[in-house]
């Protein structure tokens, strides 16, 4: 364990310095984006776009390097807040203040996108309007002081001239408008701006601005009147211009003499409008940034609000400053195919699934609308123009994937894999464009136009064809087609719509049906491949099996290895069918696979890369945060470290994520011969590493709890034997530390601190460690080290029983939302063997320890560890009820305890579930020892006899023995042990035979029990001088001492069924189970009493969605508005 503390401490600092070495968290706020927003265009040209040096030395001679750059970059940037857009992370208005400009043609200055820009022209008119000093350069000066201003200032004073020169048809109109702007460039360039304008009059001339761009971006149905509006707006604006603006209006007056005298031609001024111009794309583009630059008066320091879109923009703007390989072209990158198996996850989520209400009337989408309420409102902006024809169902549908696309569903994964196409579409684009196609952008590119970019969007797609193939393996898809089930049926549809939607996504799956073979009907197995046609699935290629390929092997393997053959190129990426992908990621793909041929250490090319994840689990709870906190440490840190060590065959890289849910485990690959041939094959170091990152991190977890145990049982067996008092008065005993400072190395791995380093400095790196040192405070108040200790005690437990007995099983892991109440007798069987049984076992190792042990409690290590320890029992008890939702609730405690009681009566048998019944499920909790060999089975005995030392040590300190330390107080106590067990099968036995036809026998006979039982004890406490205290320590010896004998009898199953006795055995485990249910119920009962913990718990469960302002309590009492979600 000290070998795992300083692995931690090692791989931490180690991997802390690599991450600020690979420019890890440089840019980790808005804030620090925007200070370096001039540089991400340059980072962006040199990482993501590829340039030969003929290109780039021509492009520096003409002076378009610097223009073509942001041009291509605004391409991406564009693609990507579009995309954010269409996944709702932000709303329409966001989105306009995001958006870079395509061409800079007409503008001298950069176009920044508004967000940069946002309040400076309002900041600027406000300081010309106050500006008191009579020098230009005081003025100017101040606006270039802040170049995204004096950038702002320039572009809206270009910007409008170029609109008006458009929009006006009249010669005579624009020969005007060119007259004034000439008297600005030449008061500008005789530097007396001032003496010849009034600028106290500018924020007159800004509000017919606004008024006039208002016009031109609104609809209009009379166009007489929409058309006279303008004229009108037009006319004000030069009249404040000449005549307040302007010191004089000479120049204006010479240059249009001939006009004054006709009074009628200077009121038709304006009059030739080209309207026109509101069908072209590029100028309304225009016309929206001029208008958001002159309105947005606030300061755009919060957009994007949304946490995902600020965390997706930052990471990616962070990443063009690591270091990557160059981007080579597309038809010169590697090709690459995805594979994701798929089994019967959920495809779609269907109508009826959204709005199927739970126990406490909460449904999906009523739960994801107040988990996420701003992209519940981008999606009712998004989709308030939809034009549904058929009656309601296009809705439908949009909102259907709207929920799928935040949750576990193949919908998510395929959209999330198909960017890699769109951005292969993208790259093609530019790779192949000419300057002028460029500049005007790829989604506003007019092929009617350009002769040369005709084939521009079929090439295109070709190449991203030959480049990309994505291959989703559904096993079962066949056997759904031809299913009658609702849900089968469903998901069928499902995947044909996705075929239908996505052209270029492949289908395969496992088809078999009966052919005749030499006479006789056999099943013949086939792999096939489909894609999507006009209105069904198409058959591609269809390659025979010589048997069922999942019978050979484990079912997902299996999906994947049948698939394999339908996949292409030189690369392949496996994604599971909870993982998703960004379109701004899918930009870095042609980098990433690069990395296969830059040679490594003795010109080896790595073969594996590995790719850290984001996990999106982590946004509601505390426990999901400390989930995701913990594994993305994990999956960098440590990756860092362990790529390194290992000489790099297999490489880790960080400037591309994935989104992923959480999820481990490592039981069986301990006993594999992988690890062994692994192992042998590396040298120490690489040895080491690979251990620790690996099984050795369970294997560690494991004796952490064995340490425990051999503690407190060695410490057990020192007081009740009375060595302990010997040992302490020896003074150099008691002088020695060695065995506290080892404990102590326990007590930290134990509570979590090791999971803790790692993440402080990842987002230390990521954040700023501020922000690090601050969650790692909120995470202790909010119970992380009692999650982390009880997580600790499942590893053990189920790496453990995978050593003992192997066959580690395949679980299901939950892919639904709704914050829910898990029953008390969930609980109960979810953790029973793992952690209650452990837990009270402790308990009652410490109990018995602080009553008879003496030890030298003035040890401040020896309190820590004593602390520690009843900490880990405490949280092994009681951690599922404070990380349950309504736990402490009153009507819900009596709900769970209704519900226990009546699972815990009910009979078992065939077909009832283990939810239904605690016979099934204590049969099912045995499964492990109905296939184990003989040597698990004598292990298991074993450790069995382990609770006997309770008894044995006890009856010798009971009042009653009177200090006797005769073997025949042990026997006595036997004998005790033995009746009580007679006694517990008569009235078993009593029950079933009299119980129901001879009510009175059955009452006579639990009479005349109890008259014995108080016989028996007035006799024991007037004659033989028990006293009470020696009551509660026989419970403490025996209670345990039957656990033995019942794990023993389960142990020996198949021998005791043959001589009857197995009833018996499962008569005593239901008793066992009574009394540890109500131990652990009664505490949860005291706490429901008290309504304000069930508010506390509440708040330290939910308090990162409190922090997001969402609305848990409405959540979790299921107080929904009767109202249409749409």
């Amino acid at each position: 364990m000290d070998t795992q503390i300083w692995y931690a401490i090692f791989s931490t600092i180690f991997g802390g310095i690599h991450g600020a070495f690979s420019h890890l968290g440089e840019i980790r706020t808005l804030g620090m984006l925007r200070s370096r927003f001039e540089s991400v265009p340059i980072a962006f040209s040199e990482r993501l776009v590829p340039t030969s040096k003929e290109e780039s030395k021509k492009d520096h001679m003409d002076g378009t390097w610097e223009r073509k750059n942001i041009a291509k970059f605004s391409q991406f940037w564009n693609e990507f807040i579009n995309c954010m857009r269409t996944e709702d992370l932000i709303s329409n208005k966001e989105k306009d203040l995001l958006l870079v400009p395509y061409s800079s043609n007409d503008v001298s200055v950069v176009q920044w996108p508004p967000f940069l820009l946002a309040s400076k022209i309002p900041i600027a008119l406000d300081m010309a309007k106050d500006f008191k000093g009579r020098n230009d350069m005081d003025l100017f000066r101040k606006i270039k002081n802040d170049e995204y201003m004096h950038s702002a200032v320039i572009e809206c004073y270009e910007t409008f001239r170029d609109i008006l020169y458009g929009l006006l048809e009249d010669e005579e109109d624009e020969m005007l408008i060119k007259h004034i702007c000439r008297e600005v460039d030449d008061s500008l360039g005789r530097r007396c701006f001032l003496k010849d304008f009034r600028l106290s009059e500018l924020p007159q001339l800004n509000n017919k601005l606004e008024k006039l761009l208002n016009l031109l971006k609104g609809d209009y149905e009379d166009i007489e009147n929409y058309k006279a509006q303008i004229i009108n707006v037009l006319q004000d604006i030069m009249e404040i211009i000449t005549q307040d603006v302007m010191t004089s209006a000479h120049v204006l007056e010479k240059s249009h003499q001939h006009q004054h005298d006709d009074p009628v031609k200077q009121k038709q001024k304006f009059e030739n409008l080209n309207l026109n111009l509101m069908r072209n794309r590029s100028w309304m583009e225009k016309v929206v940034r001029l208008h958001l630059l002159l309105t947005v008066k606030e300061s755009a320091i919060n957009v994007p609000m949304n946490l995902e879109a600020r965390r997706r923009i930052t990471f990616f703007s962070n990443s063009l400053f690591m270091n990557m390989p160059t981007a080579p072209k597309v038809r010169n990158m590697l090709s690459f195919s995805v594979l994701t198996p798929y089994y019967k996850e959920d495809v779609l989520y269907s109508e009826e699934e959204l709005n199927k209400e739970n126990e406490d009337g909460i449904s999906i989408l009523f739960y994801l609308q107040k988990i996420y309420p701003d992209e519940w409102s981008n999606f009712l902006e998004r989709t308030n123009d939809v034009k549904d024809e058929n009656g309601g169902k296009e809705k439908t549908d949009l909102i259907r994937q709207w929920v799928s696309y935040r949750g576990q569903t193949l919908f998510r994964t395929v959209r999330g894999m198909m960017y890699y196409r769109q951005a292969l579409e993208l790259q093609c684009f530019l790779d192949m464009a000419g300057a002028l196609a460029i500049f005007d952008g790829y989604r506003t590119v007019n092929i009617d136009h350009h002769d040369d970019e005709m084939a521009f969007a079929a090439r295109s797609q070709a190449v991203a064809d030959m480049k990309f193939t994505y291959v989703v393996s559904c096993q079962v898809y066949g056997a759904q087609k031809k299913s009658s089930e609702l849900r089968d049926r469903s998901c069928y549809q499902n995947i044909l719509n996705l075929m239908l939607m996505y052209p270029s996504l492949r289908v395969a799956y496992i088809d078999d049906r009966e052919e005749m073979l030499n006479g006789k009907s056999e099943r013949v197995y086939y792999s096939v491949l489909v894609k999507g046609g006009e209105k069904l699935d198409e058959e591609i290629y269809r390659i025979k099996l010589p048997g069922p390929p999942t019978d050979i092997g484990e079912g997902k393997p299996e999906n994947q290895n049948h698939a394999i053959i339908f996949t292409r190129g030189e690369a392949l990426q496996t994604i599971d069918m909870n993982q998703d992908n960004y379109l701004e990621e899918a930009f870095k793909m042609r980098n990433i696979l690069e990395e296969f041929l830059k040679p490594r250490r003795g010109e080896r090319k790595p073969t594996i890369l590995g790719l850290r994840e984001h996990i999106f689990t982590g946004s509601v709870s505390s426990l999901a945060w400390f989930m995701s906190n913990q594994e993305m440490s994990f999956v960098t840190i440590g990756q860092r470290f362990n790529s390194t060590l290992r000489g790099g065959y297999v490489t880790h890289h960080e400037y591309i994520q994935f989104e992923a849910k959480v999820a481990n485990g490592n039981g069986e690959q301990t006993l594999s011969r992988d690890i062994y041939r692994l192992g042998r094959r590396f040298d120490f170091f690489r040895m080491l590493s690979f251990y620790f990152t690996t099984v050795g991190f369970y294997f560690s977890s494991m004796v952490t709890v064995l340490t425990v145990y051999v503690f407190l049982y060695g410490r057990l067996y020192l007081v009740l034997s009375g060595l302990e008092k010997g040992i302490l008065d020896d003074p150099s005993i008691r002088e020695s530390k060695a065995l506290e400072a080892a404990l102590a190395t326990q007590s930290v791995f134990q509570l979590g601190l090791l999971l803790v380093l790692p993440m402080v400095m990842e987002i230390g790196l990521e954040r700023g460690f501020r922000t690090a040192i601050g969650e790692f405070i909120i995470m202790q108040l909010q119970l992380a080290s009692v999650f982390f200790t009880f997580q600790l005690g499942t590893k053990a437990h189920y790496f453990g029983r995978t050593i003992l007995h192997g066959g580690a099983k395949y679980r299901a892991t939950g892919r639904g939302f709704v914050v829910f109440h898990a029953k008390f007798a969930d609980n109960y069987r979810f953790y029973s063997r793992s952690h209650f049984v452990k837990g009270l076992e402790l308990m009652i190792l410490l109990i018995v320890y602080e009553a008879y042990g003496r030890s030298y409690r003035s040890s401040s290590l020896y309190f820590f560890i004593t602390f520690s320890m009843w900490f880990l029992v405490g949280s092994w008890l009681f951690a599922p009820f404070v990380f349950n939702p309504s736990c402490f609730e009153w009507q819900k405690t009596v709900d769970d305890w209704a519900d226990w009681k009546r699972w815990m009566g009910n009979r078992g048998g065939i077909g009832i579930q283990p939810d239904r019944s605690w016979e099934s499920w204590w049969d099912g909790e045995q499964e492990h020892l109905k296939h184990t060999n003989i040597r698990g089975r004598l292990l298991e005995i074993l450790l069995a006899l382990r609770f006997l030392i309770y008894q044995y040590g006890i009856v010798y300190h009971l009042d009653i023995s009177h200090h006797n330390k005769n073997v025949l107080v042990y026997g006595l106590s036997w004998v005790v042990m033995a009746t009580v067990l007679v006694v517990l099968k008569m009235v078993s036995m009593g029950r079933r035979r009299f119980g129901t036809d001879f009510q009175l026998m059955f009452r006579i006979l639990k009479g005349l029990l109890f008259l014995s039982f108080v016989s028996v004890m007035t006799v024991l406490f007037v004659v033989c001088n028990l006293t009470i205290s020696d009551l509660f320590a026989g419970l403490l010896g025996f209670m345990p001492t039957g656990w033995s004998i019942l794990l023993i009898g389960q142990a020996c199953r198949p021998m005791l069924k043959g001589i009857g006795f197995w009833e018996s055995i499962k008569g005593l485990g239901r008793a066992y189970e009574y009394v540890m249910g109500m131990l652990i119920f009664l505490p949860i009962v005291i706490l429901s009493w008290f309504p304000f913990v069930s508010e506390f718990q509440t708040r330290l469960l939910f308090n990162q969605a409190f922090s997001r302002g969402l609305q848990i309590s409405m959540i979790l009492a299921g107080k929904k508005e009767r109202s249409d979600p749409n």
